[in-house]
């Protein structure tokens, strides 16, 4: 489990907003992203390992928790993981849908103070928070091992880590679980093996525009 940030930090660099596809779910955002990460830097006194990304609203993790408050039976009394968990968004999505238990799975200890919090601003429980998840299969320890569903947002935006996370979701699949994918058209997303489910308009998480982003079934 990564390292606790202190709650106050989050509150404090954040601001409640209301995604543009998901206006029921109460997320804390940044409005500068690059402040942020200056303060994260200087909260440690050295550079951050890597940029703020649970604290934006990203395009594949609006269209997974669109997909899963419409479409409930997808996670309604079923454990189900949240892989790159992020702000929390797609697992308190799946909470309030009906999941089981939902495992949220972040590496980022501010995005981990920033899950716990939203989900409390949003009234959900059943969420536990877990580190990385990648190395291990779903039945590789009890941990895991209930799992029926996996929620994938914005996870193959580049080549690294889509080389790290399609292996730990062709396993899931092998093991049983659904596997679904949200994604705003990215390169890497190897959409020759996967099905669409649902497609949404979102607006830019970056800059003006719309982005047309999908709901993926892997297999």
């Amino acid at each position: 489990m990564p390292s606790v940030v202190p709650a106050a930090f989050v509150r404090a660099h954040t601001r409640p907003s209301h995604p543009s596809l998901v206006p029921e779910v109460t997320l804390s955002v940044a409005d500068d992203v690059v402040a942020l990460w200056d303060a994260m830097e200087t909260e440690h006194g050295r550079t951050a390992e890597q940029p703020p990304f649970w604290a934006a609203a990203w395009p594949g993790g609006q269209v997974l928790a669109r997909y899963v408050l419409d479409s409930p039976d997808v996670v309604a009394g079923r454990c189900v993981l949240d892989l790159g968990s992020g702000s929390g968004l797609v697992a308190i999505a799946a909470a309030a849908a009906g999941a089981s238990e939902v495992i949220a799975s972040e590496i980022d200890p501010y995005g981990t103070t920033a899950i716990v919090l939203n989900a409390e601003a949003n009234g959900v429980r059943g969420i536990r928070v877990v580190g990385d998840v990648l190395s291990r299969g779903l039945r590789a320890d009890g941990e895991l091992d209930r799992v029926e569903v996996v929620l994938a947002g914005d996870v193959c935006y580049d080549r690294e880590m889509t080389e790290r996370v399609l292996p730990f979701l062709d396993r899931a699949r092998e093991a049983g679980a659904e596997v679904f994918i949200g994604d705003p058209g990215r390169m890497y997303l190897p959409v020759d093996r996967l099905t669409a489910v649902a497609a949404f308009d979102v607006p830019e998480t970056e800059g003006p525009g719309i982005r047309r982003s999908t709901v993926w079934r892997l297999g």
